[in-house]
């Protein structure tokens, strides 16, 4: 029998699960295994410590459900989020990078027609995004789908309210020469939810707990690279302080304001109203 000391428990762990019958899962258990005990040592981590580790994993745990995944907020704020998504999206430089997906997707938005409204009146300055979507050497992308979802005046994403409509979300189609168009409102910056174990982390911090505004968008096109992104307004706050990171320059986009008067829609807005161009850039498979 051998005895298990400070010395070589950490080897003794990794041979155990060195034993995982797909190759994959012992070379991420034992690489797993082998950072959280150099963490330990590296960090002389105490057990009041671990004890509270423990119970900040029970309550993440706990305060998520179908509609709040507060393990993808954590990943999000300690950057693991977004080293993932550059590890795994290494597109060319043609084409529009990708960021992280966050913690407020939901599936089965509704669809709509080019320019169509999905908003649905509620209070915020018109947007409207345009532009093509297209490979990178130029060509149209029809029948394109783009999943979209923001945030809503407040900061409130539908995730977080007690509602049971699509609410700021839709799905859009690619006409023939690869065009799109969205009508929504325009996003503010907003702070990520801070009433739970994420927030409690950050408040003893200086970090900022916003994010810019920006709207969300994912592609997954056959043939294509999937795509999640983000389009940022240019000039927006906390653009250089994003906290999940997501931010790239690639992704921010200048609005352009306009007087009220007709629109991309064919209709006529009372309000003044705001637009953006951005043409998506999807990298082939292989």
């Amino acid at each position: 029998m051998q005895l298990v000391t400070e010395d070589n428990i950490t080897e003794l762990a990794k041979a155990r699960w060195a034993t995982a019958h797909d190759a994959r899962t012992r070379e991420l258990l034992t690489g797993l295994i082998q950072h959280l005990h150099d963490f330990a040592r590296e960090t002389r981590l105490t057990e009041a410590e671990w004890m509270a580790a423990i119970q900040w994993l029970k309550a993440t745990g706990q305060i998520s459900d179908e509609k709040r995944e507060e393990f993808i907020l954590a990943s999000d704020v300690l950057g693991l989020s977004m080293l993932v998504v550059q590890l795994n999206h290494r597109f060319d430089r043609g084409a529009t990078p990708a960021t992280v997906l966050g913690p407020f997707h939901i599936d089965g938005s509704p669809e709509l027609e080019y320019a169509a409204d999905m908003s649905e009146e509620l209070p915020g300055v018109p947007l409207f995004v345009s532009g093509t979507v297209r490979s990178l050497d130029g060509t149209p992308v029809s029948g394109a789908i783009l999943d979209v979802w923001q945030a809503d005046e407040d900061g409130a994403y539908e995730a977080q309210l007690p509602v049971e409509e699509a609410r700021l979300r839709a799905k859009y189609t690619t006409r023939e020469d690869g065009t799109y168009c969205i009508r929504t409102i325009a996003p503010k910056g907003y702070s990520i939810p801070m009433d739970g174990p994420v927030g409690q982390l950050i408040r003893q911090t200086e970090i900022s707990h916003f994010r810019p505004a920006h709207v969300h968008f994912l592609l997954n096109v056959p043939g294509f690279r999937p795509l999640i992104t983000h389009l940022f307004e240019e000039g927006a706050e906390y653009l250089d302080s994003d906290v999940v990171f997501g931010t790239k320059q690639e992704l921010v986009v200048g609005y352009e304001h306009h007087e009220p008067g007709p629109t991309p829609d064919g209709a006529t807005s009372l309000v003044p109203w705001v637009s953006a161009t951005y043409d998506f850039v999807l990298q082939p498979v292989g």
